[in-house]
C-alpha cells in the first residue's frame, strides 16, 4: 500500500509541481470552480435548458436524466463513500502544496468533481454521442484541474471518474429497461383491439 502511496504523491507533484506554468494557474482555478460561481451555475443552467428546449428527443431525454444522474453520483460520493474512505486532501496532508483555491473540509478521496463531471459525460455521451470528445475532455480537464490546484490525489480522480462511470451506465441501464419496459406495453400496431 505504502508502494502505491508514493507513486500518488509522486504523480501529485509531478501535476502540482513541475507542470505549474502561468496559464494553468490562470485557467484552472477558474475551471475547477466553474460550480462554485454563479457565472458557472449560470452557463450550467443555459447549456440545460438549451438541451431540453432545442435538443429534440435525444437531447431532451440527457437533459432530463442529467438530474437522477448527478443527484445519484453526488449523493453516492458525497454522503457515503468519501465517510467510509476518510482521506485527508494533500493541502491539509502535504507542506509544499501549490494550492490555487480554497482547499476545503471534506475528505479526499473520491473526487465528487471526477465523479460528477464522468457519470454526466456518460450520460451526455450516450444520447448525444457526437459530442462524446468534447463532454470527455471537460470531464477530464476539470478532473486534471484538482489534482493541479491541489486539493486532490491522482487516485483521488481516477477512482472518481470510475465511480462516475459506473453510475452513469446505471443510470442508463436503467432508463433502458423502462425504455424496453414501455415499449412492450404499448399496443402493437395491426394487432388485434
Amino acid at each position: 500500500m505504502e508502494f502505491f502511496s508514493n507513486i500518488d504523491r509522486m504523480i501529485f507533484s509531478l501535476c502540482n509541481h513541475s507542470l505549474r506554468n502561468s496559464l494553468f494557474d490562470a485557467v484552472l482555478p477558474f475551471v475547477t470552480d466553474l460550480n462554485q460561481h454563479w457565472y458557472g451555475l449560470s452557463l450550467a443552467v443555459i447549456l440545460w435548458l438549451l438541451l431540453l428546449l432545442r435538443g429534440r428527443t435525444p437531447g431532451r431525454l440527457a437533459a432530463l436524466l442529467l438530474i437522477p444522474t448527478i443527484a445519484f453520483s453526488d449523493q453516492l460520493n458525497s454522503s457515503l463513500l468519501k465517510y467510509l474512505i476518510v482521506r485527508p486532501r494533500p493541502c491539509h496532508a502535504l507542506v509544499d502544496v501549490h494550492l490555487l483555491v480554497n482547499c476545503g473540509s471534506g475528505n479526499s478521496f473520491p473526487s465528487s468533481h471526477a465523479v460528477n463531471t464522468f457519470a454526466a459525460a456518460l450520460v451526455l455521451a450516450y444520447f448525444l454521442p457526437r459530442w462524446t470528445w468534447a463532454f470527455f475532455s471537460f470531464a477530464v480537464i476539470v478532473a486534471f484541474s484538482r489534482v493541479y490546484v491541489g486539493v486532490h490525489y491522482p487516485s483521488d480522480v481516477l477512482a472518481g471518474s470510475v465511480i462516475g462511470l459506473i453510475c452513469g451506465a446505471l443510470v442508463i441501464l436503467i432508463f433502458r429497461a423502462v425504455e424496453q419496459w414501455w415499449v412492450s406495453r404499448r399496443p402493437q400496431k395491426g394487432g388485434s383491439s
